[in-house]
């Protein structure tokens, strides 16, 4: 399989959800320490890092049971709306992600579409300014 085909499944050429699952804990061991995000989230992270990692396995690949048959449509940018974010909000996330995504076992070249994806995506979930 080549991996560096837009159409490549990256759930399947990353080894599955164990691979989303780990991405996420790595993510959220830096958020829990983080002074910008960390009153974003509840005190118990389980939640959030399941949810993560299963929107996560869905949007590269691994099916609607991964997130959307429990909870529905991801509609990313309405479930992040009650929350203030801004660039410095973003840029932390983003930080914390892309370090995640670089220290992952994945190849270069789905760590580069992955680095895309999140930083559209951050940007996207931008909704104050300043």
């Amino acid at each position: 399989m080549n991996v560096d085909l837009p159409d490549t499944n990256v759930f399947i050429a990353v080894g599955g959800r164990p691979f989303f699952d780990a991405l996420v804990e790595r993510f959220y061991a830096d958020v829990e320490h983080d002074e910008v995000l960390r009153p974003m989230y509840p005190e118990d992270l389980s939640e959030p890092i399941r949810n993560t990692a299963g929107f996560l396995a869905q949007f590269w690949g691994g099916g609607t049971e991964q997130y959307s048959d429990e909870r529905g449509h991801p509609r990313l940018r309405g479930r992040h709306m009650p929350f203030v974010i801004g660039q410095r909000e973003r840029d932390h996330w983003l930080k914390h992600m892309l370090s995640s995504v670089a220290a992952s076992d994945a190849p270069d070249h789905i760590k580069a579409r992955m680095v895309e994806y999140f930083e559209m995506a951050s940007t996207h979930m931008v909704n104050v300014e300043g």
